[in-house]
């Protein structure tokens, strides 16, 4: 038995590599997203175990909406790339280039079992570059496919060592093949149908037998004139041991599916839940289908689902001559070898076995899948093809004047498919190349325009992608799906009428509830989400809040484990200031997922909401224990320990703030809450430069710019405060304590008792009752030793302010003043300079409680309360949503960070000792200043 060289594998890897390198420029599109991007089992924070407890896909398959695929030890090798490369999309086309070639290898060494050196070259040649294959090459959830094929070929090479040079038999290669089927199975479902092509080849071709010498056999020992050759007993003891395996591999399988096949919809597989003859004659007809495509794979296509393939209606349809021819040809090809012993025909044998056993699966025959074609399951299928390829080439060419012709055809062939291939796999590049490519195949399947429409709706090109949604629900009237997405993209160019009127569309198509059947066994789950994006669009109506709720609560009515809509729930109830049924939705959520990072923080929310600060640390901490790099939880966790004005925390806000700016290196707001936290510390350094990273970030941050002028001002470096103060100024001209500190640095340090006046009168034309402004020009005006204007600034001031002790006394000194200066006969607008200086204000801030200093700016400093506006001085938190693709509900965002640029003004018991000591000093200095005044 001829082995495989070094050079006809150099020449293999080669001939994979020159076809598929620039898979490696490609991302992660159509089902990758759901596989790769959105599987939450490839991260090293979930336990290895749910591997062994979810589909393909990371749900549970004890959830209805799961589609059943088993597949852990193919996320396994996801969940390795993740761990070299995380979403590095190269990596991962990288391993499937090199599983391409392993299998093209191993299928060469298989060819080898009935095929010359030449020939089985041949066939391994044109299984390298055959264009079907690109979809389980380049889409990266293909790996299935290799995977699965890897230890199929594997599987059957050790079987067919079990028979010794005496013909007894080796029980190790078929311990061997055991163990190798059941991975084969758990890397893909069509894995266990190598046990089949080993049944076939230990009788027809192991064995020698014929179909017509079984049946001799047969009535020989039914007849009683002879029992069973022992070479026959032979084969059947190991064909009951790989029968009897099967029968275990199946059992295992039935009950990790639950007994449940996956819900399927008549959009996925129309054919499915179409009546008889109907069914059978479509599903027939889809076998000549799929042949073509390995005949002639010239126009592929990602998605056959949907009308793509139209139904086969009735018997007189002309397309159910192709499925006649079909069965033809495969029964001639069947009975020629099954009739005769000579080498010919067992490579057709076991080519029909490499072509009809793994597709059984996934034929639609005994159990509806999923799809209507799906070019990767031809996978294997296609090992068969290449070997009739070969083995009829083989033929061809040993007819001498055929010979020269036949090696320019399969040169011209491999040529050919290699080309289109290499091109093929451009397609791949973006889902938007690979669904255009797609509609130039088939322009009647809806499915294809949504997910155009997806495409461009990923680069916010929300009108070109509204005509591709609109095509869609034209090309197919009923898809709920292509409303929904038609509701969305209305709503995301700001046009709420017309997205609810779509909606309201798409919640008509709905079937209406049957008591007593289960929901989700007549529409996909996720057409549920209608109830949710028609209730997020009109709760932007805060007159119709309970509307919304109603339709909220009528998904859960229909589906009770629809998690989901207990999240959505609970960010309208928390709107509606009903922490506690807030509370109780994301409980009951979190009875139905106790794994997702997001309902952990949103409770968190809800604590804070509550004010129940531990518990929402508690809670954030819970989510960031499941998912280390939660954004939202990292930022909001932090505040929350930053807001609570315990020293102790501070080392840890301060890390997961540097987590923080580390996923999200262009928010700004990371760098300021650092900064902040500086400033508590008293690292002024640190916080100085975290502040200007801040504002080199987001020109204009209003928060930034003040504190990083406040900090200048309380560290004495007020001259250097002024040109950021004139930058905030001039970024947001209505900054009130901007004001108040550029006119106080002017008057106190710069002398500048105009530039002071002007910014307080500023202050006054945007309020008129601002007493602090008002009073700081009455200090300008004594300054400017105009005493009469003085004391009406501060009698007006008086009466704006009528408790403020300061503010009487100062009238009291000034009109002592005044007093003081006519009995000495001085003009009161020429009295001499007071000693009264801009420091009075500070004295005076001191007063009322060291406003900006001691307790800081009122927008700067605050960290967050749940649930309030922007323009109240509190950070924003949101509830987050999961990410649902396609025509899944509308994201309800979590926490945006663009507004997290505030803290409250909770301060450490230390700060406070600190405030009373800097008071108590102020009031001291204004005693000198009156008893000053006075003595004058």
């Amino acid at each position: 038995m001829a082995v495989v060289s070094w050079k006809e594998i150099l020449l293999l890897t080669g001939l994979v590599v020159g076809c598929y390198w620039n898979s490696l420029s490609c991302g992660f599109v159509f089902d990758d997203v759901s596989a790769i991007l959105d599987n939450k089992d490839l991260r090293p924070s979930t336990p290895l175990r749910n591997l062994f407890l979810n589909d393909f896909w990371g749900t549970p398959m004890t959830e209805e909406r799961s589609h059943k695929s088993y597949r852990p030890l193919t996320v396994l090798t996801f969940r390795l790339n993740y761990l070299f490369s995380e979403l590095s999309a190269a990596s991962y086309h990288l391993l499937n280039v090199v599983l391409h070639a392993v299998v093209c290898v191993l299928f060469l060494r298989v060819c080898r079992l009935f095929l010359d050196k030449t020939f089985s070259l041949v066939a391994a040649l044109l299984f390298a570059v055959h264009p079907i294959h690109t979809e389980a090459v380049t889409g990266v959830v293909g790996r299935a496919e290799l995977l699965s094929s890897i230890f199929l070929l594997a599987a059957f090479l050790a079987y067919t060592r079990s028979t010794a040079p005496d013909h007894s038999i080796v029980w190790t290669p078929i311990a061997l093949t055991v163990v190798l089927v059941a991975a084969a199975t758990l890397c893909k479902e069509q894995g266990i149908t190598v046990i089949g092509i080993c049944c076939v080849h230990e009788v027809f071709v192991a064995q020698g037998f014929t179909l017509p010498m079984l049946l001799d056999t047969l009535l020989q020992v039914l007849r009683g004139k002879d029992g069973f050759p022992y070479a026959v007993l032979q084969t059947l003891l190991k064909l009951i041991v790989l029968i009897i395996s099967t029968l275990l591999l199946v059992i295992v399988r039935v009950q990790v599916i639950q007994s449940q096949l996956p819900v399927f919809t008549r959009f996925d597989n129309p054919a499915a839940v179409s009546p008889t003859p109907t069914r059978q004659l479509t599903f027939n007809y889809l076998l000549p289908v799929n042949a073509w495509l390995l005949l002639n794979p010239s126009e592929l296509c990602c998605d056959w689902t949907m009308g793509t393939i139209p139904l086969v209606e009735s018997p007189l349809d002309p397309r159910n001559l192709a499925t006649l021819l079909f069965y033809t040809m495969l029964g001639l090809l069947a009975y020629h070898s099954l009739r005769y012993r000579h080498s010919s025909a067992k490579i057709v044998i076991m080519a029909l076995s490499l072509i009809v056993l793994p597709f059984i699966p996934a034929s639609n025959l005994f159990f509806p899948v999923g799809f209507v074609v799906a070019e990767r399951v031809l996978y294997v299928p296609s090992m068969g093809f290449c070997v009739l390829v070969a083995h009829g080439f083989r033929i061809v060419s040993h007819k001498g004047h055929m010979k020269k012709i036949s090696w320019l055809m399969i040169g011209v062939l491999l040529t050919t498919h290699a080309v289109k291939t290499f091109n093929r796999n451009w397609d791949w590049e973006s889902e938007y190349t690979l669904f255009t490519s797609a509609l130039k195949v088939n322009k009647n399947n809806a499915k294809l325009w949504n997910n155009v429409g997806h495409a461009l709706e990923n680069q916010n090109s929300y009108e070109k992608a509204l005509r591709y949604f609109l095509q869609a629900t034209r090309v197919q009237p009923d898809d709920i799906g292509a409303h929904m997405n038609v509701g969305r993209t209305y709503k995301n160019l700001n046009k709420s009428k017309e997205a609810e009127d779509a909606y309201l569309i798409a919640k008509s198509l709905m079937p209406q509830v049957i008591p007593g059947k289960k929901y989700a066994t007549r529409v996909a789950p996720n057409h549920l989400n209608v109830y949710i994006n028609l209730a997020n669009l009109i709760r932007a109506n805060d007159s119709r809040l309970e509307e919304a709720d109603q339709l909220y609560r009528q998904a859960i009515s229909m589906r009770p484990d629809f998690k989901q809509a207990y999240i959505s729930r609970g960010e309208l109830l928390l709107k509606m200031n009903k922490p506690t049924e807030a509370r109780d939705a994301y409980l009951r959520a979190l009875e139905l997922d106790r794994t997702n990072a997001d309902l952990w923080y949103n409770l968190a929310i809800v604590n804070i909401e509550m004010k129940e600060p531990s518990e929402a640390l508690k809670n954030f901490n819970h989510a960031l224990e499941l998912n280390p790099r939660h954004k939202l939880a990292l930022f909001n966790s932090a505040l929350l320990m930053q807001e609570s004005g315990e020293p102790k925390f501070r080392p840890e806000a301060n890390r997961r703030f540097l987590i923080y700016v580390k996923e999200e290196p262009e928010d700004a707001n990371g760098y300021f809450n650092l900064g902040m936290l500086a400033m508590d510390a008293n690292e002024n350094a640190a916080a100085e430069r975290w502040m200007r990273k801040a504002i080199n970030l987001q020109a204009g941050f209003r928060s930034a710019l003040f504190n990083l002028a406040l900090l200048y001002s309380q560290s004495r470096r007020e001259l250097d405060a002024l040109p950021v103060l004139d930058e905030l100024l001039r970024h947001h001209p209505e900054h009130i304590k901007g004001l108040i500190l550029k006119g106080d640095i002017l008057m106190n340090h710069k002398k500048d008792t105009h530039g002071a006046k002007d910014c307080f009168e500023r202050i006054l034309r945007m309020d008129p009752t601002n007493v602090q402004g008002k009073h700081n020009l009455c200090v300008v005006y004594f300054e400017e030793r105009d005493l009469p204007r003085a004391e009406r600034c501060l009698e007006e001031t008086l009466a704006l302010a009528p408790n403020e002790e300061y503010v009487r006394r100062h009238l009291s000194i000034v009109r002592s003043k005044m007093a003081a200066m006519s009995a000495a006969g001085q003009p009161l607008s020429s009295a001499e300079r007071a000693t009264v200086s801009a420091k009075e204000e500070k004295e005076k801030r001191a007063k009322e409680g060291m406003e900006e200093v001691a307790e800081g700016e009122e927008e700067g400093m605050g960290a967050a309360a749940a649930g309030k506006g922007a323009g109240s001085g509190k950070n924003v938190r949101k509830s987050s949503a999961e990410s649902l693709r396609g025509a899944d509900m509308d994201q309800s965002e979590p926490l945006d960070s663009s507004q997290a640029d505030k803290r409250t003004k909770s301060k450490s018991t230390k700060e406070i000792k600190d405030i009373e000591k800097k008071r108590a000093a102020a009031l001291k200095r204004l005693e000198e200043i009156e008893r000053i005044l006075s003595g004058d």
